[in-house]
């Protein structure tokens, strides 16, 4: 069920063209396709051994004619470090890989309350303590849009596994950004709503004060009916207690296709990059923004004094992490391990984690006069973000979510902007704005005041219905016949009159989102082969793209294999990619043709 939305989705079981059940196995293949083979993203954690057993009641109370709501029967997965019933919590730790605790999340229990299947639970950055999504017990998760690189996190396993449709949607919790930088590097919407407007009751804590579970979703309308369901008051947490109170009565029936009409937004310049290898995240992200105002919004470049000097101190997980871990473990019971010192002790946690899990486990603040500075400057920076809204009169501000490509597997994440939402505790939600020239996902970060969700959600709502920024990675394709397609293979001769030949024999395996060849050329005894070169796809007034890479420099055969990305993918599919043959007579190039799926 590729890319369906929730509404699809339920039409085809109303109509009974689909089953619960069936949707289940539907998605269980393509974790079975691409999760551990293909691109092998390794985006899940676990499935739920009774997801099949949750579709079939559920089917029962459909032909019963007992409806939950728009959430019966729909498979979604859950971050690993909410509590769920019949599965471990692991919090991406290898020393809690088998820890079973009760009882079940808040939001957990809204929607199996709503009708929802829970399928499973998904890969996170160990102990929610990053934003690669790496972890000691399930190693390094992928991205879809380029498996060489990392998906965001630590919410990333939810992330990489709604994005390559492993379910119709799912949970992830955010406390400096873990919802929304995923979002951004996946082509997703998510949202990290108001503290309080959703219950942490039940999840692995981070920081007591900054932790909030949310939606990740494909679109809109999607994570309006998340939102609907985990929201509310839970006994188990006071703070749902007063934000219940400003709760519509849906969120999805709310859903206006005109948000963007006089919404008046707040640009902010200084969370831009400039840097090399920030200029074309910045470009989509800006390119996004004059959109907006063509569809009836206005901007207004912003600036919030004082706000480089008071962001980087203005986390407070230093200072709560530590003991809030160990709280929870005791509280629940039954954990192999007390705490943060016990896990460094035994060497249960990735080394990529070595230096932050120690630096968090020394920290001592006895007296509490650490915590209380981040309080006093979380406090100038939130009085500091309303005035500046109200100064420019905006209604919203503006900024990437993240101002660089989802990093490199094995290089560290910068360029995350979204910790301004967790030290203000408003809510921020991020939208797929366009992509990079090659291909990966850039994701817009929209902050309002609090309690404005659906003034969130209705702008993004009509930038997707405007624009439709969604495009589905290529690495996780339609099954065929329940299994991943075929590698397509072809022959490709290049040939001009006088100017030498070339005969490339490929293959293009989408999954494994690499290109393997086998290239011979042949040219005449008085010339010579410099290369057999691939050109990405022209841009502006070129003629042809750059070089992507060489077939063959300097020989007359050659076997490989080229990592592909998403933007040449896009080009076999359309016009295709041009190979051309240089040789020492031709050194501005001879024989062409173009590489096709």
């Amino acid at each position: 069920m590729v890319e369906s939305d929730i509404a699809t989705l339920q039409a085809l079981m109303t109509q009974g063209v689909l089953s619960s059940q069936a949707l289940v196995r539907a998605y269980l293949r393509r974790v079975a396709a691409y999760d551990q083979q293909g691109p092998a993203l390794n985006a899940i954690a676990a499935l739920h051994p009774d997801a099949l057993r949750q579709a079939r009641e559920l089917d029962a109370e459909r032909a019963a004619g007992r409806l939950r709501g728009p959430l019966h029967g729909i498979p979604v997965l859950v971050k690993d470090n909410f509590h769920v019933a019949g599965l471990p919590t692991s919090a991406g730790t290898l020393a809690l890989a088998d820890w079973g605790p009760g009882p079940e999340a808040g939001v957990v229990r809204r929607l199996r309350a709503a009708g929802a299947v829970i399928l499973g639970k998904t890969t996170l950055h160990e102990l929610a303590c990053g934003i690669i999504n790496i972890s000691s017990l399930t190693g390094q998760t992928r991205n879809p849009y380029a498996p060489g690189r990392a998906p965001g996190g630590s919410s990333g396993g939810t992330a990489a596994a709604v994005a390559g449709s492993f379910a119709a949607a799912g949970l992830g919790s955010d406390t400096s950004g873990s919802i929304r930088v995923p979002a951004a590097a996946n082509n997703l919407v998510g949202l990290r709503p108001t503290r309080g407007l959703a219950s942490r009751a039940g999840i692995v804590p981070l920081s007591e004060t900054q932790d909030t579970p949310g939606p990740l979703a494909r679109s809109v309308p999607d994570l309006a009916l998340l939102l609907d369901a985990i929201v509310g008051v839970d006994a188990d947490d006071p703070a749902t207690a007063r934000a219940a109170r400003s709760l519509p009565r849906s969120f999805h029936d709310a859903l206006r296709p005109d948000g963007l009409a006089g919404l008046r937004i707040g640009v902010l310049d200084a969370l831009f990059g400039t840097l090399p290898g920030e200029e074309d995240v910045s470009r989509v992200a800006y390119e996004a923004l004059a959109a907006m105002e063509r569809l009836g919004a206005s901007l207004a470049g912003v600036d919030i004094p004082m706000l480089a000097a008071l962001l980087p101190g203005s986390s407070l997980t230093p200072y709560e992490f530590r003991h809030a871990f160990a709280n929870h473990l005791a509280a629940q019971g039954g954990a192999p391990v007390s705490g943060l010192a016990d896990i460094l002790r035994q060497g249960l946690h990735h080394e990529q984690l070595d230096a932050v899990l120690r630096q968090r486990e020394a920290l001592r603040d006895d007296d509490g006069s650490g915590r209380a500075a981040v309080l006093r400057v979380r406090n100038r920076l939130r009085r500091a973000v309303l005035a500046c809204m109200k100064r420019h009169g905006v209604d919203v501000l503006a900024y990437p979510a993240l101002r660089c490509r989802p990093a490199s597997i094995g290089d560290v994440q910068a360029g995350a902007n979204s910790q301004l939402a967790a030290a203000t505790g408003m809510p921020a939600l991020s939208l797929p704005a366009g992509f990079t020239r090659d291909g990966l996902p850039v994701g817009l970060e929209l902050l309002a005041r609090d309690h404005a969700e659906q003034q969130l959600l209705d702008c993004a709502r009509h930038w997707e219905l405007a624009m439709q920024p969604r495009r589905a990675p290529f690495t996780t394709p339609a099954l065929r016949r329940g299994r991943a397609p075929a590698a397509h293979r072809g022959t490709l001769r290049l040939q001009a009159a006088g100017q030498g030949s070339a005969r490339v024999r490929y293959e293009i395996d989408l999954p494994g989102a690499v290109l393997r060849f086998d290239a011979a050329a042949d040219v005449q005894a008085d010339d010579a082969v410099i290369a057999l070169a691939l050109h990405a796809p022209p841009s502006g007034q070129a003629v042809r793209g750059p070089i992507v890479a060489h077939l063959l420099r300097g020989q007359g055969r050659a076997r490989g294999t080229l990592p592909l990305r998403a933007d040449l993918v896009q080009a076999l599919q359309g016009p295709g990619l041009e190979l051309r043959l240089y040789t020492r007579r031709f050194p501005l190039g001879a024989a062409q043709g173009a590489l096709t799926l």
